[in-house]
């Protein structure tokens, strides 16, 4: 039996929409998407809720040579470590401060690219709907929560269309609510639960937030 799959961004958005309609036209509420394939999904439900839409750049610390291994990550001007995988590649502070400076600088670049001189909004008091296109380890979703949670929001829900089981039970740990419309039991990739899942171009991302 083939997996259920959504045709596209877009559609995805349109289907976690529906599953948000609480929302709608609510004041203190903002859709914030991870960039960059996250803005298309996070598009369609801040167009059909009538929502302000802004997205959190998060970058992953590599490990050198090992890059898909994360160290930590950065968003926000703040830094999350992963002591374990610090300890178990004995990193040294000078390595990962020459990829923390390396990792912040491209990290401005596309906050710049993305919102021009616009700063990020106050979320003090807010409901955010944080949005990505899935999840799959979840590392990205999860700095996000955190970095989110320093910023005093009253509540934090994260909607998805596809999750890994795993990851999805961690989340739900972590946030007031969780939203998620596929769980397949086997699962590889986030893209597999697509018909069309071309990646999303920096410009695409400008002229969804343009509105």
């Amino acid at each position: 039996m083939s997996m259920e799959k959504f045709l596209d961004r877009a559609e995805a958005g349109k289907l976690l929409a529906n599953k948000l309609r609480a929302y709608t036209k609510r004041k203190n509420v903002w859709v914030v998407a991870l960039p960059r394939g996250g803005v298309p999904v996070a598009y369609e439900i801040a167009q059909a809720l009538s929502l302000p839409l802004d997205v959190l750049v998060v970058k992953k610390l590599g490990v050198p040579g090992y890059e898909e291994v994360a160290f930590g990550a950065i968003a926000l001007g703040e830094i999350v470590f992963n002591r374990e995988v610090i300890e178990n590649f004995n990193l040294s502070k000078e390595v990962m401060d020459e990829i923390i400076f390396q990792k912040t600088k491209l990290l401005k670049e596309n906050e710049k690219k993305y919102r021009g001189e616009r700063a990020f909004p106050s979320l003090k008091n807010k409901t955010i709907i944080l949005v990505d296109d899935g999840v799959a380890t979840g590392a990205t979703m999860k700095v996000a929560i955190h970095v989110l949670k320093k910023y005093d929001p009253e509540k934090i829900v994260v909607a998805v269309p596809i999750s890994e089981i795993q990851t999805a039970e961690e989340i739900k740990q972590s946030v007031d609510e969780f939203i998620c419309i596929l769980s397949p039991a086997l699962f590889s990739s986030v893209g597999e639960g697509y018909q069309h899942f071309p990646q999303t171009s920096d410009e695409e991302v400008r002229t969804l937030l343009r509105g």
